[in-house]
């Protein structure tokens, strides 16, 4: 618990919030149509909370594996602009945005949910992850929302950020 309040009082100071997307926007389920698609459900009240924060001016992104132009759509509708789809080695999108952006690790949180996070888990100054998370990712994590990925997790977290930055 004390390791999760000392993470909160540097919510404020944070630059850039970095999500994954399986398991932390979605609850991890795929829905195989019959040519090959694959569906994911978004939770409406993440989505809110991502476009009021993207409004006032917070910086978010997302790296993920998925390849869907329909994910794709959906972020950018909320408002995101640093998509990286189809990422296999993370790390790389991850350097990428910190040297567009000129931010270290420390003004970076990341939210993830299994093994292709951890690495840039290791590296941003607040990892998180939600209830949900591979225990290797909950062990790393520096804050654990209490809701599962696809279910308020994201709206937890961006929520949590906002009213540290005392835009909510």
């Amino acid at each position: 618990m004390e390791q999760a309040m000392h993470a909160k009082d540097q919510f404020a100071q944070l630059k850039m919030m970095i999500f994954d997307v399986d398991g932390v926007f979605t609850d991890g389920s795929i829905l195989l149509m019959e040519n090959g698609d694959q569906l994911r459900t978004f939770n409406i009240k993440d989505g809110y909370m991502v476009q009021q924060a993207t409004k006032k001016g917070l910086h978010l992104a997302v790296i993920t594996g998925c390849r869907s132009e329909a994910v794709k759509k959906r972020l950018e509708y909320l408002g995101i602009k640093d998509i990286y789809l189809g990422i296999q080695d993370k790390l790389d999108a991850y350097n990428e945005l910190l040297s567009i952006h000129n931010l270290t690790h420390g003004e970076v949180l990341y939210m993830g949910d299994d093994m292709p996070d951890y690495d840039i888990m290791k590296r941003v100054g607040i990892p998180v992850c939600p209830i949900d998370a591979v225990p290797a990712i909950r062990e790393l994590s520096r804050y654990i929302s209490p809701f599962e990925g696809g279910k308020g997790c994201v709206r937890d977290i961006v929520e949590q950020v906002l009213r540290a930055k005392k835009l909510l």
